[in-house]
């Protein structure tokens, strides 16, 4: 019998950048880091171990917006673009490094990861990340989960049945279409749980999710295992709970081991360092400085005390932290087990796929070395969440409270001061949505497309990126745009349907703008009957 489980989850997201009305765009440069520091390295992870037959598994729950810009024909090509330009920079760097003995060697890294990158993206995989990822979910090493259509954080709409509805409905239409299934499990965005919501992931075939371990423990009754097993609700809903030792080994700013003096510093970029003549092709027309991916030095201290990045030392404390996860995650099996009537200890650790790669370049190193030297050890066994789900079908019932994985436990981070502004405007447009579906129940043609795009219009303007970015300051005013060209988009469309027009060149041409969810139907904003 296993002493104990682990079962990691990766969220992976992204808001919805594409920007086809501009040449280069300065946030679709999101995507195109996390492809090249994330997905890519997390995918040659997986060759190498399953090439070397080691049991792996996690989970990864896939956001409706990320599998939309996977998918994006334009976004694709732009992302090889990106990398022949990134190519370019990295040749140059090896000039200009060339004798440096701390240097030289960092430029020629760069130079072959984004040269292997290209040759992955455009050769191994033909630019089909989604059908990357679909191979290892068939052979069993990876759960996919789905998440809400537009990461909306779905505590702040659980008045309008209608529009949490239609953010679960088209998440499981857009998994349906990328990977030919329904999913089983739904991601909440941000952890944004609150009690009701079930009922709905249920009705669209759903069977799990993942809370945070302040909802599910102050949930009722308090569940009988604390966050080592999961609890189901009355409708037989299941919940896994987020432990809170195993996140804050890897997820904490300050003890995690991505906060490690060795580790390379994700902040100091020559986008920053050298001259703006030299870094300013490679940046954005517009001039504005921004991370290259190019990084040569050290977390260690401050800028003036940082130390040359060390990828000897780096990879020696990979494999220290390594150890240390294991170690720790078997210590809390052990301690857990005498409580748990003979069910092995289940550890649930959620991250921010992210995190592995672009925000801690060691991250795919550590993630691959954590399940190699999991071989060596009985105490512990990585499984999948619909793995467990499988083995363990009966659980305590329980219903978590409303909860979430942000600062305070709530809501806080997506309401307050600095974005509460969003939500009047927001709010209206689902009012008028829902209004326009029953008023125009049965449209096809051209009146169809219309309400449709009125839909997908109300869907962007909920995404919580908008009001995190507000409220962190970063991106502000493209968050602050995303919100204000939603909203003029919908009322548009509204006053075009009250006066029975409709501007088909304007229509056809925001539709290729915003080509999310082609299969939307507008009529999901319909009260239930």
């Amino acid at each position: 019998m296993d002493s104990g489980l682990v079962a990691l989850v990766l969220n992976s997201h992204l808001p919805f950048v594409r920007q086809p009305d501009y040449p280069r765009f300065l946030e679709e440069r999101w995507l195109f880091e996390s492809l090249s520091e994330t997905y890519l390295p997390l995918l040659r992870v997986f060759a190498r171990l399953e090439s070397d037959k080691v049991p792996w598994k996690l989970t990864l729950a896939l956001s409706p917006t990320l599998e939309a810009m996977f998918g994006d024909a334009l976004l694709r090509s732009r992302y090889t673009a990106w990398l022949k330009m990134q190519l370019e920079l990295a040749e140059k760097e090896m000039v200009r490094c060339a004798g440096d003995p701390d240097f030289a060697p960092l430029a020629t890294m760069y130079y072959n990861l984004y040269l292997k990158d290209s040759e992955d993206f455009t050769m191994l995989y033909s630019g089909n990340l989604l059908g990357a990822l679909d191979f290892y979910y068939k052979k069993g090493r990876i759960d996919l989960m789905t998440s809400g259509a537009t990461n909306a954080f779905m505590p702040i709409y659980r008045n309008y049945q209608a529009a949490t509805t239609a953010q679960v409905e088209a998440a499981v239409v857009s998994f349906r279409a990328a990977f030919g299934r329904s999913p089983s499990g739904f991601w909440m965005p941000q952890l944004g749980w609150y009690p009701g919501i079930e009922e709905t992931l249920s009705a669209y075939g759903l069977q799990y999710s993942v809370v945070s371990t302040r909802g599910a423990l102050l949930g009722d009754p308090t569940p009988r295992y604390g966050s080592y097993a999961p609890v189901s609700c009355p409708n037989g809903f299941t919940t896994f709970i987020r432990d809170i030792a195993s996140t804050n080994d890897v997820w904490s700013e300050t003890s995690g081991y991505p906060a490690d003096p060795a580790y390379r510093d994700f902040y100091r970029d020559i986008g920053f360092d050298l001259p703006l003549d030299y870094v300013g092709p490679y940046i954005e027309q517009n001039q504005i400085r921004t991370f290259t991916g190019f990084k040569y030095w050290s977390i260690t201290g401050g800028n003036d005390q940082k130390a040359p990045y060390s990828p000897e030392l780096a990879a020696a404390r990979v494999e220290e932290h390594a150890s240390r996860f294991l170690q720790a995650r078997a210590a809390q099996a052990k301690a857990a087990s005498v409580h748990m009537n003979g069910r092995p200890p289940l550890m649930v650790a959620p991250y921010d796929a992210e995190l592995f790669g672009h925000g801690w370049f060691e991250g795919p190193g550590w993630l691959e070395t954590v399940f190699r030297k999991a071989q060596a050890t009985e105490d512990l066994r990585f499984v999948t969440l619909s793995e467990y789900r499988r083995s363990y079908p009966d659980n305590f019932e329980s219903v978590p409270e409303y909860s979430s994985w942000g600062d305070g436990g709530y809501g806080g981070i997506w309401l307050e001061k600095s974005n509460d502004w969003v939500y009047r405007h927001v709010f209206k447009l689902i009012e008028r949505m829902i209004e326009l579906a029953e008023r125009f129940p049965n449209e096809s043609g051209l009146r169809e497309r219309v309400l449709n795009q009125a839909a997908r219009e109300v869907m962007l303007a909920q995404a919580s990126d908008w009001p995190f970015l507000l409220r962190a300051g970063k991106s502000g005013s493209f968050a602050r745009k995303q919100i204000e060209d939603a909203v003029t988009n919908f009322n548009r469309i509204y006053e075009m349907l009250c006066a029975n027009t409709v501007g088909t060149e304007w229509l056809t041409k925001l539709e290729k703008r915003n080509n999310i969810f082609p299969s939307i139907n507008y009529r999901v904003f319909r009260h239930k009957r």
